[in-house]
């Protein structure tokens, strides 16, 4: 039995908790991926140069094989949304599949939450007591500086700077960046930092992470799917809709559309390619078409 792929694992972890496939789907994808990198490895051929022509030459020996065009479509679709991903979390620089002919599946845009639902809920965490404290400073982290899951976990009480302003955070690869403390977020850290917030969830353990369960122990990636999810319950968003790559997707589109620069949200974001930062302008632009056919007296016939 072969070792699992850590990457291709993490990927399908991403895909069952963010993104809420079924069973059936990531079992599926895993197949397709798992095919791609055994004809990888027979072909000595490593991810990381990994050619738009490479996978070409693999999808076209699929179709000789032959396999129904269904089949192939969907393994053409499981590549992509892999490398994709992987550029996205700093794993490859350019994404190989970008250009893939046949079977193209084009990139879904994000979707996030409207701002007026962000504040809704946000603003639904009013109690004092040491889970609400960390609920409200994780939220407000995630969606105040668009921070990745896996970055929040990670994250050192010695990351933070309150005399700067700054928090430090540990992306892919180790890749380092710092990202800016806002006033709410500052306001809800510094709140979770007292007595009645950490500390007693931390009880009489050692831990040097900002973000711990109701045992004292790190704040999984699992953990904070069930805080959000049971937190957006309350304001009667759709499991569906939200997750914490939502509140990613959110923060990068509502700056975008209050006039932020795009090479400011790619840095805040840890973006390697800015071209994956310009989805979020594209969302924007979805926005603003929508907004204008709903509100301008002469948008209709």
């Amino acid at each position: 039995m072969t070792n699992p792929d850590p990457l291709l694992e993490e990927y399908f972890q991403w895909l069952t908790i963010e993104k809420g496939r079924s069973r059936a789907t990531v079992e599926a994808y895993r197949r397709d991926l798992r095919a791609l990198k055994y004809w990888m490895k027979e072909h000595n051929i490593e991810l990381t140069v990994l050619s738009e022509e490479d996978l070409e030459r693999y999808f076209n020996e699929a179709r000789r094989a032959p396999r129904a065009p269904s089949t192939v479509a969907r393994a053409v679709a499981s590549a992509r949304g892999w490398l994709a991903y992987l550029v996205d979390e700093g794993y490859l620089v350019v994404d190989p599949s970008a250009r893939l002919k046949g079977g193209r599946r084009g990139r879904t845009l994000p979707k996030p939450l409207a701002e007026t639902e962000i504040v809704a809920l946000l603003d639904s965490i009013r109690s004092t007591s040491s889970v609400d404290l960390r609920d409200r400073a994780l939220l407000e982290l995630l969606y105040g500086t668009g921070a990745r899951v896996s970055e929040v976990v990670g994250v050192e009480l010695s990351d933070l700077d309150f005399d700067e302003e700054l928090i430090l955070l540990t992306g892919k690869g180790a890749k380092q960046r710092l990202v800016p403390i806002g006033a709410t977020l500052n306001r809800a850290l510094r709140a979770y930092l007292e007595p009645r917030g950490r500390a007693a969830l931390l009880g009489s353990k050692r831990s040097t992470r900002v973000f711990l369960n109701v045992r004292g122990g790190t704040l999984t990636r699992q953990g904070i799917d069930l805080v959000i999810h049971k937190r957006a319950l309350t304001v009667g968003i759709e499991r569906a809709r939200i997750s914490a790559h939502v509140f990613r997707h959110s923060c990068a589109t509502h700056m975008l559309a209050h006039g932020a620069d795009i090479r400011v949200v790619q840095e805040l974001l840890g973006h390697a390619s800015i071209a994956t930062t310009q989805l979020y302008t594209a969302v924007s632009v979805t926005t603003l078409q929508r907004e204008y056919h709903d509100a301008h007296p002469r948008a209709h016939d």
